[in-house]
């Protein structure tokens, strides 16, 4: 099967980077792009002419969102009200229970990765919140969003969340993390027992990979084990870590005194295998030392990859410091979204805002170099020569952005007018490994009003479940109070709430 694609502008692959194409084509046979230039002289058997298009490499979400949008919930929370949304130890003792039935959890991941690939998302690694499963991802969830994925048909690679703690408020007030070493362990014979699972069903788009949770829920034992499988197997670990001063406080109280990332040394995990999310409290982080004490020499050295999640970050008050000095002392950046909507368009923008405040200077990170960690990044971490590029050889995974509507404003160079006007949601259409993903906005079998309607029903689920975690008590009116009281018709009664006294 022979397709071509046809459009105003191509960020075709050139001399290691990208180069723009203006009315370029691309062609590609089964999963593999054979032609990419102005014009190709030989017979297709489908083609699109895209018009007024951008066509990209298929984006690279290495923390992509497969959960119903919490970030809506907690994002906002000032310190006392923030207590609640975590695990009270009473919870984690006596009361821990899954708040969604095995077949609601799986239209969750439905809902979740339609969204990724409605905003331009080829290739994903999952993320998914904990606080309201029992524990963290039992294998059989796991199984089902390898099935969803493939019927979408996005590139996964994929594996069960599994950690030996969880963040809890105390009694008291304070944080800290109450373990159960055998969920743990349980839950790194699921990671390995899926990673079995895929070499079984031996499907090209789906790759095994193994995804503890946040550094500061791990014992040593499971960092020690999580490093020595990675090792015999080849395979990837994405680990959050270095993400804020509550987990470099525990971390430092449990473990004589070693930072995150000299704990991450200390077992052998730092290496091309590990892609870390956000890392940004190194030593250059105004909230340590403020200055670079060699942190990110040893990041570079290593060979990690930092998965940069700009939006997540700044709706959480947090920013690297900064993009330019990761990038120029040689460490890997990708990118990620981690939250909703899961959408790099306007990640990367914010990304690029962030550093010129991080820097102080308006050229701190230019659009292009967003554009590479999305794409040629994530595959580098990936160990993917073949993805994040429009060149022969490459694998077909691309996406085609409209540029035609009005509101996008006049155009100057297009990757750089599209990264400051546009959004994902400008995604048209889409193919990875030479399949359709996104047809003129829609994906062909997905009942998305069906979802939708779904989605919300679960999420105001997920919603009511916060109070019987928090320490407090507190109802959903206390936890989420609104913007704005609700209106009153004239005459109405006020409610007892808002009566005089």
């Amino acid at each position: 099967m022979r397709t071509r694609w046809r459009a105003r502008h191509v960020l075709a692959h050139q001399d290691g980077g990208h180069a723009l194409l203006r009315d370029g084509e691309v062609v590609w046979q089964d999963d593999t792009v054979i032609y990419v230039g102005p014009r190709y002289e030989g017979e297709v058997d489908e083609e699109r002419d895209l018009g007024q298009s951008l066509v990209m490499p298929g984006l690279i979400d290495l923390d992509a969102l497969t959960d119903v949008d919490h970030l809506v919930l907690d994002s906002w929370a000032g310190p006392e009200r923030g207590k609640g949304l975590q695990w009270s130890l009473d919870y984690f003792t006596h009361r821990r229970h899954d708040v969604f039935t095995p077949q609601e959890r799986a239209t969750i991941r439905e809902y979740a990765l339609a969204q990724l690939a409605l905003h331009g998302i080829t290739t994903f690694m999952p993320i998914a919140s904990e606080v309201h499963s029992r524990w963290a991802e039992p294998y059989e969830e796991l199984v089902d969003m390898a099935e969803t994925a493939r019927r979408i048909g996005l590139r996964g690679y994929l594996g069960p969340a599994y950690r030996s703690g969880v963040n809890v408020v105390l009694p008291d007030g304070t944080r800290d993390v109450a373990f159960d070493e055998e969920e743990g362990r349980t839950g790194l014979r699921d990671a390995v027992r899926f990673l079995d699972h895929l070499d079984e069903l031996d499907d090209p788009l789906l790759t095994g990979v193994l995804l503890p949770c946040r550094i500061e829920t791990l014992t040593e034992e499971l960092l020690v084990e999580t490093a020595r499988i990675s090792r015999e197997r080849g395979t990837l670990i994405r680990l959050h870590a270095l993400q804020g001063l509550a987990e470099r406080e525990i971390i430092q109280r449990r473990h004589d005194g070693l930072t995150p990332l000299e704990l991450l040394d200390k077992h052998g995990l730092l290496g091309p295998n590990l892609l870390i999310p956000h890392t940004v409290l190194l030593d250059r982080h105004p909230a340590v030392h403020g200055e670079d004490r060699g942190d990110l020499a040893l990041l570079a050295a290593s060979g990690i990859s930092v998965i940069h999640c700009p939006q997540t970050s700044l709706r959480y008050s947090e920013m690297l410091h900064s993009f330019r000095a990761y990038r120029e002392a040689g460490v890997n950046l990708c990118l990620g979204t981690d939250s909703f909507p899961p959408d790099l368009i306007r990640g990367m923008d914010v990304g690029v805002h962030l550093a010129k405040i991080a820097e102080g200077r308006t050229d701190a990170a230019p659009a292009e170099h967003y554009v590479k960690a999305a794409t040629l990044g994530g595959a580098r971490a990936l160990g993917r020569e073949d993805l994040g590029r429009i060149a022969v050889g490459a694998q077909a995974d691309l996406v085609a952005f409209s540029l035609d509507d009005i509101r996008d404003g006049v155009m100057d160079d297009p990757v750089r007018t599209f990264l400051l006007n546009g959004t994902a949601r400008q995604a048209t259409n889409s193919v990875v490994a030479g399949n359709p993903v996104l047809v003129d906005g829609a994906l062909p079998g997905t009942d998305l009003p069906q979802l939708a309607r779904s989605a919300q029903a679960l999420f105001e689920k997920m919603r009511a479940a916060y109070s019987e975690r928090d320490t407090e008590r507190r109802d959903t009116a206390a936890l989420f109070p609104p913007t704005f009281p609700a209106f009153r018709a004239p005459g109405s009664a006020a409610p007892e709430s808002e009566s005089p006294a």
